[in-house]
């Protein structure tokens, strides 16, 4: 029994960094327009391998002192997918926890520890 609960524990410790919570489904193109509108934040186009994949879009914004990527995924599955290729491919001194932010259908990853105030921009710019 106790193996058990090792080995289910185990499994759930592995699930919790590809959670995606939430059930709303975010748009990139709206998304995208709340952040163009925001003095000092530049949105590209250019993404990484793995932002490329996500069906719904993905792009970069480009705040003060920050930079962060978010790509939409029709729906958790597919975000889940994306968080574990993130995973995956990472380098092996990179570590994630801190700057990969799924969020329902949109999977957030900032180059580096996001301020409070860049992540609030973040998500009251996600429509």
């Amino acid at each position: 029994m106790r193996r058990l609960l090792l080995v289910v524990g185990a499994v759930l410790v592995g699930l919790l960094p590809a959670g995606c919570g939430g059930t709303k489904k975010y748009d990139a193109e709206k998304t995208r327009s709340c952040l163009a509108d925001q003095q000092g934040i530049k949105v590209q186009n250019k993404v990484d391998f793995v932002a490329s994949t996500a069906l719904g879009g993905a792009f970069t914004a480009k705040l003060p002192g920050n930079q962060v990527t978010l790509a939409f995924a029709e729906d958790r599955d597919e975000a889940e997918r994306i968080v574990r290729a993130y995973q995956r491919f990472r380098g092996k001194n990179i570590g994630l926890t801190d700057v990969l932010r799924p969020k329902s259908n949109v999977v957030i990853l900032w180059k580096a520890h996001p301020s409070a105030a860049a992540e609030q921009t973040i998500q009251e710019c996600l429509k």
